[in-house]
């Protein structure tokens, strides 16, 4: 399908924070995919997948992840710097933010002509922990989370009883856990720890580890990691998901 792009700064208790929208072109509604991005907010890499899940027939949201930290539009480098100041962003965010931001969010979707009121939620490296943090609003239905950092440890800072891993029982949606398995943000231990407390719930999930490294969708920096072969295998994982769980 043919797309558009443009953007919304949104109001949320901790800030504005813009929102980058890529929709199906023409009238219509369509299921939204809450899309959340690296450290390094809306890249190129980020920008050309959530042009590519739209195109498939949904509006893709992309929220700039650390809109109270950095002035509107900033994207950060795939180096050093950037890296540095990604991390430090995400060191100083409490996780109870991104809950008002995905709120945020799902209350400006639900106002909108093209939506269907059908959410899911996508997202890479902290986006894949943000995605899966977003599961926790009931109105998601879908969730596909690459290779999600810092849900085995405690980095991102939270309330006693806040963190992700301790919020299973609000999660009504599916997931799709997506890993490398040369992954040195999630190492084996890790993922072990996450599948096993995911598979003494209800939760319906599948999980998926593949030889690649850590930030192997991204097209773009760090250019040894990426795996164009896998990533297309991840994207129809995705669009597998979200079209049975978002009709």
């Amino acid at each position: 399908m043919k797309i558009q792009s443009h953007f919304a700064d949104l109001d949320t208790p901790t800030g504005i924070m813009r929102t980058y929208i890529h929709r199906p072109v023409g009238e219509g509604s369509y299921p939204v995919i809450l899309f959340y991005s690296e450290i390094f907010q809306q890249t190129g890499p980020i920008e050309r997948a959530a042009r590519l899940m739209a195109s498939h027939g949904y509006v893709v949201l992309v929220p700039e992840v650390f809109h109270e930290l950095n002035p509107i539009g900033t994207v950060l480098s795939y180096d050093d710097a950037g890296r540095d100041k990604g991390n430090a962003d995400k060191e100083n965010k409490d996780v109870q933010g991104y809950d008002t931001d995905n709120e945020a969010l799902i209350k400006y979707a639900k106002q909108q002509s093209w939506c269907n009121g059908q959410f899911g939620a996508m997202g890479y490296c902290i986006g894949g922990h943000l995605a899966f943090r977003a599961a926790l609003q009931p109105e998601v239905k879908g969730t596909a989370c690459f290779y999600a950092t810092d849900l085995h440890i405690q980095k991102i800072p939270n309330k006693p009883g806040q963190h992700s891993m301790e919020r299973l029982a609000d999660i009504k949606g599916e997931l799709l856990m997506i890993w490398g398995k040369q992954d040195n943000h999630v190492p084996s231990e890790g993922r072990t720890l996450i599948y096993s407390k995911l598979n003494e719930t209800d939760i319906p999930f599948t999980w998926h580890e593949f030889n690649a490294e850590h930030a192997f969708m991204r097209d773009e920096g760090d250019g040894g990691r990426y795996d164009a072969q896998t990533a297309q295998i991840g994207y129809q994982l995705a669009l597998n998901l979200f079209s049975r769980t978002l009709c």
